[in-house]
């Protein structure tokens, strides 16, 4: 058997990446919530802001070391892998990537500390200031990191000269057609990401019998949050698509399952698609709702597939699904931030123990649908790297061999299947913990913090899953 080192370099950077990008998935959120947090205590002086704060401040921690880890891997590949791709690339990606380093990394580092381990040692301001900045620096690194993504999507501001791509007008680089609707639709995932951690959290710590003032604090300000989110995250995907539409038709055609040019569109709920033959089976489809949804017209047209050669065709199968899913993950957390904001009339929401434990469930819906949109957004890009500019195939590393992609591709499925469990153990020991056995352990009255009663209603004795 043959190991053709694209196919394993590809492979590899989605093991890579797949496990990373469920980490600024959740931190760039909890940062921001953390800054609210702290916020709310320099201003009120509640105990219990502090308390909540204090907790997510530990589980943030654990997860920003583990980001760290596993995206200072990622770049290695870009020298060892993919070759071809840097060094065509360099001259636009790699100051990008430097300024992340510069503006965020650094930001994130330099106030982390006063974060973790400031709170006796600095003024209150000062501790409330340093949760800005470490939010502000997980946000100034998705801006540069989707900034360079979506150049690759949708290259601007460039001339290509001897096979190099050299930066002609910065701003049309870094603000270039996608990257607008790429970044509002991305952070704002993300945000709904930590939403749904933190409803989870909530709901076992409230189902728990312990901890359930902070609980009912935390599920009540997410509710609040993710009523407004989750309607704007629709508004923003819609953006998206439209955008998409306009610059990435086969991409679009790809999620679609459209192979045949069509007006008006009908839309496809399902399908299984063929495309050897170009054509999908078994599809189950919406008359004329497709061209409503894609073009905002009745009698909208859409590309096919067909109207591009076979090798410059994505592969359906991975996008079709993959936006089908992300978008049902959307629709069940809609449902049930609408629930949980139903049942407010008489706290009905900390008592309901179905909507409890859905809660519970639901907190994992954020990150598959964040893997099935970034799955949507790469595999639709294909069969290139730099859209329509650079092929997949001329990127991969000229001299690598299938055994040493191989050989690193195991170290790296080891390595990560040892850290990221790990990881993991040590999160549910900190969350086991509770709120207030991660504050300090005096707050600011100086007397212990003492784990609240059950609200009243909730099956306090009831063992949570």
């Amino acid at each position: 058997m043959t190991l053709d080192p694209l196919i394993l370099s590809r492979l590899q950077f989605v093991w890579v990446i797949a496990w990373h990008i469920l980490l600024p998935a959740f931190t760039v959120g909890v940062a921001s919530y953390i800054a609210v947090l702290e916020g709310l205590h320099f201003w009120t002086k509640k105990p219990i802001y502090l308390q909540v704060s204090a907790f997510w401040i530990k589980i943030f921690s654990v997860s920003f070391g583990m980001g760290v880890v596993s995206g200072i891997i990622m770049p290695f590949q870009f020298g060892t892998n993919w070759s071809r791709f840097s060094d065509a690339t360099a001259n636009v990606m790699a100051p990008l990537l430097a300024y992340e380093g510069l503006t965020a990394f650094f930001l994130e580092a330099a106030f982390l500390g006063v974060l973790l381990f400031g709170r006796k040692l600095v003024p209150a301001w000062a501790h409330f200031v340093a949760a800005l900045m470490v939010a502000f620096g997980t946000l100034f690194s998705s801006f540069w990191i989707l900034a360079v993504n979506s150049w690759m999507q949708t290259p601007a501001g460039y001339e290509i000269v001897d096979g190099r791509f050299f930066p002609t007008d910065w701003w049309q680089v870094i603000f270039n057609p996608s990257f607008p609707y790429r970044l509002a639709h991305t952070v704002v995932g993300f945000y709904v990401t930590t939403g749904f951690v933190v409803m989870g959290v909530a709901a076992w710590l409230i189902r728990r019998g312990t901890f359930a003032t902070e609980g009912r604090l935390m599920l009540s300000t997410t509710l609040w949050l993710l009523l407004a989110l989750m309607p704007l995250q629709i508004v923003l995907g819609d953006l998206h698509g439209t955008n998409t539409l306009e610059h990435q038709p086969a991409k679009l055609a790809a999620i679609e399952g459209r192979y045949d040019t069509a007006s008006p569109v009908p839309l496809t709920l399902f399908g299984i698609p063929d495309d050897k033959n170009a054509v999908m089976h078994d599809e189950i489809e919406i008359p004329w709702l497709g061209s409503l949804v894609l073009t905002h017209s009745l009698d909208g047209a859409i590309k096919g597939l067909k109207e591009w050669p076979v090798d410059q065709r994505p592969p359906v199968g991975p996008p079709f699904f993959a936006f089908r899913i992300m978008v049902g993950c959307g629709l069940l957390m809609l449902a049930l931030v609408v629930w949980g904001n139903v049942l407010r009339r008489d706290e009905r929401f900390v008592r309901s123990v179905g909507f409890l434990r859905c809660c519970q469930a639901a907190s994992v819906l954020g990150f598959v649908a964040v893997l099935a949109g970034w799955t949507t957004t790469e595999v639709g890009r294909q069969p290139w790297t730099v859209y329509g500019l650079m092929r997949t195939a001329d990127s991969v590393t000229p001299s690598l061999t299938g055994g040493n992609v191989l050989t690193t591709f195991i170290g790296y499925i080891v390595v990560y299947l040892i850290m990221f469990p790990g990881g993991g153990l040590v999160l549910a020991r900190i969350i086991r913990r509770g709120p207030t056995a991660l504050g300090n352990d005096t707050i600011e009255s100086g007397r212990p913090a003492q784990p609240v009663e059950a609200l009243p209603g909730v099956l306090a004795g009831e063992a949570a899953p």
